[in-house]
């Protein structure tokens, strides 16, 4: 593609607002929010706004970072929560971040494709994501036991009462099938509070939260037909 060099001289100037925006748009927020950590600022294609991703959340902003919005834009046309598909990208993760180790290992089918999740074992949500991850086949998942003990104070005992049974993966399915509690004390050498710790820098707020191969992240629960296509989409 070959530019005139009218085209040529609009993209440079183009370029250097955008460039004049962002730290204009920096100086003012650090300003008002001072110590916050500004990890982008970015040109919208909608209204003229800025999306800025300020510690770990999105908002947005006039060229002038005079007036600051909070919330989702949606794209009705599409059907796309425009804030949630970007947050996905912002917050993407290196598989190598993952100490494997620490997590149960389910393999069905070849295990072909690859998930992590981050699942609270009294979280409603979680159990009702088993139910649809039950239904795919050709998988491998590495289920992070994350309990968030602010919602379900028994959540972290009995994640460690499940890593110390003789058999973690069976004890999680009967305690999500049947709440059926393993007969130990838990005291046995566990990841969990590591995988709160992790969790926690990885800024994962909720559960389940999944992770895919090529790092995205998709926070809550999501039928089986929808995580198909995320696998699918995902893959390496």
């Amino acid at each position: 593609m070959k530019f005139t060099p009218l085209a040529l001289a609009a993209t440079l100037l183009f370029a250097a607002s955008a460039q004049a925006n962002e730290a204009v748009i920096r100086k003012a927020l650090t300003q008002q929010f001072p110590g916050a950590t500004i990890t982008s600022v970015q040109k919208t294609p909608y209204s003229g706004l800025f999306e800025v991703y300020l510690d770990g959340q999105l908002v947005y902003v006039d060229a002038k970072a005079q007036y600051v919005f909070t919330g989702d834009v949606l794209d009705l046309k599409n059907r796309v929560n425009l804030t949630q598909a970007r947050l996905n990208q912002l917050q993407a993760v290196k598989w190598d971040v993952f100490p494997l180790n620490n997590a149960l290992k389910t393999v069905k089918g070849n295990g072909a494709r690859k998930l992590i999740l981050f699942s609270d074992v009294d979280c409603p949500y979680c159990r009702k994501f088993e139910a649809e991850l039950a239904k795919v086949d050709n998988i491998t998942v590495y289920t992070f036991l994350y309990p968030i003990a602010g919602l379900h104070p028994k959540a972290p005992q009995t994640s460690k009462q499940i890593w110390c049974a003789p058999d973690r993966n069976k004890a999680w399915d009967d305690y999500i099938s049947s709440g059926s509690v393993p007969k130990n004390d838990g005291t046995c050498a566990n990841p969990v509070e590591a995988n709160i710790a992790l969790g926690n820098k990885l800024k994962v707020s909720g559960t389940p939260t999944l992770f895919f191969a090529n790092g995205q992240r998709i926070p809550g629960m999501v039928p089986a037909a929808q995580l198909e296509r995320l696998l699918a989409t995902n893959d390496k």
